[in-house]
């Protein structure tokens, strides 16, 4: 099931950040400039500054479109989950964000990005808490604890994308590519590498090391 289009993609407003999103993706924040952006656009400085005042302003709403779009496609994922359409979703929405995964590395390796990672790991949390409701034995962890990590791991993945292609041996940005991260994210969350007593001897491990006994 596809998501509706953002009205406000159809504007030159959207073409503005359209390109913003590319020159801080390929030059960095600091390195970009409104004069770039607004050629890449075909409209005037004057019309980027118009529309968003500043530079920051600009990645401030490139960031809030992500969010946005990222709080689209969660809601997606709820509704074909409940229709047993989970599968359809997951290509639908690793498409929908591989154009976008050079700025959020970009924003995020420079300490940017906050608005949309603090978004994500919301969506986590809220995923995780529906989880632990239905499966008490994995209330071991603060929730929210849980869901930073995992949101963190996530983003890691368009992070090191070109190391992943070269250690799988496939260009991850094709389909062929993508088909085997998906896989290989399956098998990864369905397998854990510990057994739920293996964990619970480490846990207590660190109940030790917490109250000063030796292990």
């Amino acid at each position: 099931m596809a998501t509706a289009p953002d009205p406000e993609d159809l504007t030159a407003r959207a073409r503005i950040r359209d390109a913003a999103m590319r020159h801080f993706a390929e030059h960095g924040f600091e390195r970009a400039t409104i004069r770039g952006i607004a050629e890449t656009a075909g409209v005037s400085s004057g019309l980027v500054r118009h529309h968003f005042g500043s530079k920051q302003a600009l990645r401030d709403a490139c960031d809030e479109w992500l969010v946005r779009t990222i709080r689209r496609l969660n809601d997606q994922a709820v509704a074909d989950m409940r229709a047993g359409e989970i599968s359809n979703y997951v290509a639908a929405a690793r498409s929908s964000m591989l154009p976008h995964s050079r700025y959020l590395t970009r924003s995020l390796a420079e300490g940017g990005a906050g608005v949309l990672f603090d978004e994500m790991v919301g969506m986590t949390e809220q995923w995780l808490a529906d989880y632990v409701k239905a499966n008490p034995e994995a209330s071991e962890v603060n929730v929210r604890h849980w869901a930073a990590v995992i949101t963190a791991m996530a983003l890691g993945v368009p992070i090191l994308f070109p190391h992943l292609s070269r250690a799988m041996g496939v260009d991850l940005t094709t389909s062929e590519g993508d088909l085997a991260l998906s896989e290989t994210l399956l098998h990864a969350y369905s397998n854990p590498l510990l057994t739920r007593q293996e964990a619970a001897k480490l846990r207590a491990g660190l109940a030790k090391q917490e109250r000063g006994e030796p292990r």
